[in-house]
């Protein structure tokens, strides 16, 4: 019985309850066939019996406001010239969040290749329409491209990130005949299309199907454990029995016969162990066997080699009828392998409710680094086969073809670190893809038979090369591999037969270290001779308390040391790709011990600085690749903290290498992920490496929404321009100089080393305070980050800073006492002497904060992390803590101009994140010591500084009067009434509270002064007032996002005059008493040198127009990205004005439908 399906059509909603008769569909294609006329003339009416037909809401009329256009014929569209400029284009047909739909009426005979040249045509014109929609409408997950009567071809993008729209469901079956709407499954695929696009996303199905597939084969895992089976037999014994199922699914092995001889083999369980022997021995060698009465293909390839059935009881065999009954051939490789090694690996098998990393975030980096460049090249490959047709030369136009399919055959991939190999699946999977549309054009070039040329060649798994430490997750990969190339051969190629062996071993996966290789590794011994060992990373333990998982720290490993370390050598590649281990720069010892870590440190010298996290090791040795000319492109998942000041300049370095630059193609600086180790939510950065000087797209997430599976629907926005190593575009405030005038003030607070420091007022009397003389001194007011952004614990702490140990115990005795019994432990354990011997001291003590501190009644201070960026007075008693950035200045007007949002803009763009929360981070060395302070008069001076100082109070009245009022949810609220949302019950009291409404004017005018102080005043009428004064705003209004770009390049060159100004001796010290009390303050002349002359540029040279086609084409298309122009002009360019060549070029793309005649002159798309 059909099922009812609710539609919204406008305001209107109905119930589709009846499929289309066949008389009715027959009705409906007799009636379409060999129609004649044009586009114009029949498209709608097309368009509009088949939504009838299948029972679809028909489409709104449009109206003047293009937004609610969700669902028209004729949408409009304004797609931008690179001029600047832009042009009108219409939709055939839209549904906002389903589909964008191109009409033709080809007149082209079907198959031919004319006919795919249309069609081709058209998808690049609904290509260029999607790029062209708003911003806040996001990209549909289809294209749709119909030969009106005739045909309909879908491409669809499920990420919707600006990827590549590709054959759906693959090359082979996404033209539906008219004729194919007699079958149901083709009229459903139809209406969810229209409905709901995404149920036909077929990673969503497939990982329903794997994560039920690996909970059945973890369940049996655990049973023969627990029957006495060793760990790793278990795992390779299942392995085999998975691929038999898959096997039998793909009908390698005929159809349900591995599962029927399981339920045979169910009731005569003492024949197990020989009849898989025996089955096995047959897709080893091949050859008929009799338990299945059939002729099995030799499959080989090493996972047949070592058979070793194990035993299983009735039960046992019951679990693997259960596993053998799901559907193998939509198990999604790009997540199984992930949790096929936590359902085999008894340490991980805790996992395997946890997240994984979802197929769209790694598709996310596949695409750019990998298929995006490949299609480039094939699009070129396609114009210049047109071109070569145009000028009558077939031969020609087929090898074009059949050269790129030689080179796709011949593309290496390599992931060192490939884990289970789900970067390596889907790069493997988008070349299948790619070489199914190469196979169809050849065949339709070569009249339905495949070129020679290209028989026995195919993409398979000797292209796509790993290294892997872990020997299991290595094992996994390579059936990863072979199962997700099989899937797609068949999807491509249909039932052809495979050559045999099926399986064949090309050793592609590497079980090694990527880093370093060794003679020999000997375990390292501490001074009583014992080995040392340190958590392993993976055992866990129940908490008696929480019932939790946490580290069992009886798990250990041996720390090793490494006899004459060296660098890995990598497998030669054509491109890089992959997700290193996360690790911090802090941690990597006790990661990876001792041994590992001084090893690599001696291999790679000074090339990575030693507290850079540990994928950069990875990103250098590609970028070396990459200058050596070895690779062509290398992109890698790494921490989000890669755009901070350590790591980043590992990037750089390469960077700005004259000779040969590397530059960013590609990148996405925070995006969500989730952990290899543990399933946990944590932030990343994606990162794509081209050579050369080169411009790049930025991705940005501006929201994020739970999914139906493990990943969160991501909504990104892009921007294109230079990409700099801080990962932005636009101003380049990652390579500003630190100045000389702002040095020397600022500073973390200080590192205790020890929670037994802190202690209670209560405490603190028995200690001493109130009763003994000096011991003020040395238990004092303490303030971290929380206690500014919340509300402050009410806490004081011991500071012995400038005792000696004999001193302290002399002189403070019950202080020495308790931090004896409370801190001296704890520090015993510390790997550092310094610390672990200067146990009653803090760790770090912070000696020049302090000397800068001295003598002020006042310092102004900022949470290092924060959502939001604000900075206050602190009492010189209090000693901030290193979740405090301190700054020792006690003047008003300084705390004004880092309180305004022209320091928060320069502090957000130049600081990185930090933490669960991606809290904005203050880094003194780049926030505060590379932003140009303004030259105030004195009444800007007083203004500025009054301001401040009403800010700072009117924010410790209202708290002091509401204890439980907090400044965070003070600026939350400022930000909603900056940006016009209204107010929960909760942010109501906390608005009358905190008096936000008299808050956001006293910031409003404080900016105003600010800006008026540098003289950009024609900025603070764009923006103040606007939220994002002091936290990142995502998605802003583009007006916004102009002037706080505008705002940014103004301080960059501010800072760059100020560098100069100080080379010359001239340095305007924000506070010469303490920074130079010895130097005279000089004031700068600040009147502009005038400009020179501009000097007449000599003519440039007209280069030679290639004789290479690809070339020729690149020559062209690179021409027309400057503007429109008219063929004349395009010849003009070159040496002897080659209009005959140019006008086959442009008449090649024009026909494939990547450039268009505009009136007269030709323009991209």
């Amino acid at each position: 019985m059909p099922r009812p399906v609710w539609i919204t059509q406008g305001d209107r909603t109905r119930m589709a309850t009846e499929h289309p008769s066949p008389q009715a569909i027959d009705d409906f294609i007799a009636r379409w066939a060999n129609t004649g006329g044009t586009e114009k003339a029949n498209y709608q009416l097309f368009l509009g019996e088949l939504i009838t037909l299948l029972g679809l809401p028909t489409p709104d009329p449009a109206g003047d406001d293009n937004e609610l256009n969700e669902y028209v014929f004729e949408r409009r569209v304004d797609i931008d010239k690179p001029d600047g400029t832009s042009t009108r284009g219409f939709i055939d047909l839209y549904r906002r969040g389903c589909f964008v739909c191109e009409a033709k009426q080809s007149g082209k005979t079907l198959d031919s290749s004319g006919w795919d040249k249309a069609m081709l045509a058209a998808q690049n014109q609904a290509d260029q329409y999607v790029r062209a929609l708003p911003k806040n409408e996001g990209r549909p997950p289809f294209i749709v491209v119909t030969d009106v009567g005739r045909s309909i071809e879908l491409y669809a993008e499920f990420t919707r990130s600006g990827g590549t729209y590709v054959p759906f469901p693959d090359p082979g079956h996404h033209r539906i005949r008219l004729e194919d709407l007699r079958d149901p499954e083709i009229r459903e695929r139809l209406f969810h299309l229209w409905t709901d696009p995404d149920r036909l996303d077929p990673s969503k199905h497939a990982a329903r199907v794997t994560r039920d597939v690996s909970r059945r084969l973890a369940t049996l895992a655990r049973s023969l454990e627990q029957s006495g089976y060793a760990v790793d037999r278990v795992a390779h014994f299942l392995k085999r029995c998975l691929f038999t199922m898959f096997a039998e699914d793909v009908e390698l092995l005929p159809r349900d016969s591995f599962t029927g001889l399981l339920e045979k083999l169910k009731d005569n369980p003492e024949h197990f162990s020989a009849a898989l022997a025996d089955l096995w021995r047959s897709m080893n060698d091949g050859g008929f066997n009799g338990a299945l009465m059939h002729n099995i293909p030799r499959f080989n390839g090493g996972l047949f080699k070592d058979i070793d059935p194990i035993a299983l009881d009735r039960d046992q065999i019951k679990l693997l009828i259960e596993s053998a009954k799901a559907d193998w051939r939509h198990v999604e490789p790009a997540i199984f392998g992930t949790l096929l090694e936590r359902a085999l690996d008894p340490r991980e098998r805790h996992k395997l409710g946890a997240h994984y990393t979802p197929r769209a975030y790694v598709e996310r980096l596949v695409m750019p680094t990998l298929i995006e460049p490949l299609r480039a090249e094939w699009q070129t490959v396609q114009v210049a086969a047109e071109t070569w047709l145009q000028k009558g030369k077939h031969d020609k136009a087929l090898g074009e073809l059949t050269d790129f399919h030689h080179r796709l055959c011949q593309t290496r991939v390599l992931d060192p670190a490939c884990g289970s190999a789900n970067f390596l699946y889907v790069s493997l999977e988008h070349m299948k893809r790619l070489e199914g549309e190469v196979l169809n054009l050849i065949r339709d070039l070569s009249s339905g038979q495949a070129s020679l040329d290209t028989e026995g060649l195919t993409v398979d798994p000797h292209q796509f090369l790993g290294l892997e430490i872990n020997p299991r997750a290595a094992a996994i990969a390579e059936i990863v591999l072979w199962i997700g190339y099989l899937q797609w051969h068949f999807r491509i190629h249909g039932r052809l037969d495979l050559p045999e062996p099926i399986l064949k071993d090309f050793h592609n996966i590497e079980c090694r270290d990527a880093l370093i290789d060794y003679d020999a590794r000997e375990p390292m011994t501490d001074e009583n001779g014992e080995p040392v060992t340190i958590w392993d990373g993976i055992s866990y333990k129940e908490s008696p308390t929480t019932g939790e998982l946490i580290p069992d720290e009886s798990g250990r490993t041996t720390v090793y040391r490494y006899i004459n370390p060296r660098k890995a050598k990598w497998p030669e590649a054509d491109y890089i790709i992959g997700n290193p281990p996360f690790i911090g720069g802090s941690t990597l010892r006790s990661a990876l011990g001792d041994g590992y870590v001084d090893a690599l440190r001696e291999v790679r010298g000074k090339a990575i600085p030693d507290a850079a996290d540990f994928v950069l090791h990875w990103w250098h040795i590609a970028a070396e690749k990459l200058q050596a000319g070895e690779i062509k492109c290398f992109g890698f998942i790494t921490t989000n903290s890669i755009r901070q000041t350590i790591n980043r300049r590992v990037i750089q370095k390469f960077a700005s290498d004259n000779k040969k630059p590397i530059s960013l193609s590609f990148a996405i600086p925070d995006h969500p992920w989730v952990s290899a180790n543990d399933g946990a939510a944590v932030r990343i950065a994606m990162t794509v490496g081209v050579k050369g000087d080169t411009s790049g797209r930025l991705q940005q997430v501006v929201k994020e929404e739970r999914g139906d599976e493990e990943a969160s629907n991501v909504t990104l926005t892009e921007r294109d321009g230079k990409l700099f190593p801080d990962l932005t575009v636009g101003a380049n405030v990652s390579e500003t100089p630190a100045l000389k005038a702002n040095s020397n003030l600022v500073s973390r607070g200080t590192q205790l080393y020890g929670s037994g420091f802190i202690v209670t007022p209560t405490e603190a009397e028995t200690l001493g305070l109130g009763s003994r003389t000096g011991t003020e001194k040395h238990i004092r007011p303490y303030r971290n980050g929380r206690d500014i952004t919340q509300k402050p614990r009410d806490v004081l702490v011991i500071d012995c800073f400038g005792l000696d140990k004999d001193e302290l115990k002399n002189g403070y005795p019950a202080i020495y006492q308790w931090l004896i019994d409370r801190v001296k432990p704890e520090r015993d354990q510390n790997r550092n002497p310094r610390v672990r011997e200067n146990w009653w001291l803090h760790g770090i003590q912070q000696s020049g904060l302090r000397a800068a501190l001295k003598g002020l009644p006042r310092y102004i201070a900022t949470p290092y992390v924060s959502k939001h960026r604000f900075f206050v007075f602190l009492d010189e008693s209090i000693l901030p803590d290193d979740g405090l950035v301190s700054i020792p200045m006690e003047k008003s007007e300084t705390l004004g101009i880092l309180t305004s949002r022209l320091h928060v803009n320069w502090a957000l763009a130049t600081g990185g994140r930090l933490g669960v929360g991606n809290d904005p981070r203050y880094n003194n060395s780049r926030c505060f010591e590379t932003f140009p302070f303004p030259d105030l008069t004195d009444d800007q001076a007083r203004t500025i500084g009054e301001l401040a100082e009403r800010i700072d109070a009117h924010r410790k009245r209202q708290q002091e009067a509401h204890p439980d009022l907090t400044l965070t949810g003070m600026y939350n609220v400022l930000e909603k009434l900056r940006a016009g949302e209204s107010l929960t019950k909760k942010e109501q009291a906390i608005h009358e509270q905190g008096l936000a409404s008299v808050l956001r004017e006293l910031h409003d005018d404080l900016d105003r002064a600010v800006f008026a102080a540098y003289g950009w005043d024609d900025l603070a009428d764009t923006l103040v007032g606007r939220p994002g004064a002091t936290t990142p705003l995502p998605d802003k209004p583009a007006e916004q996002a102009e002037a706080e770009e505008e705002l940014l390049t103004r301080l960059v060159d501010l800072n760059t005059r100020r560098a100069a100004e100080e080379a010359r001796g001239i340095v305007r010290w924000l506070r010469p008493d303490y920074q130079a009390p010895d130097a005279t303050q000089t004031e700068a002349n600040l009147e502009q040198a005038e400009e020179a002359a501009p000097v007449a540029a000599a003519p440039e040279k007209k280069p030679t127009f290639p004789k290479d086609m690809a070339k020729q084409i690149e020559a062209i298309r690179e021409a027309l990205a400057t503007g429109p122009q008219d063929t004349e002009t395009l010849a003009a360019r070159f040496k002897r004005k080659p209009v005959k060549a140019v006008t086959q070029v442009v008449n090649a793309l024009a026909a494939l439908g990547l450039i268009r005649d505009e009136s007269g002159r030709w323009q991209q798309g």
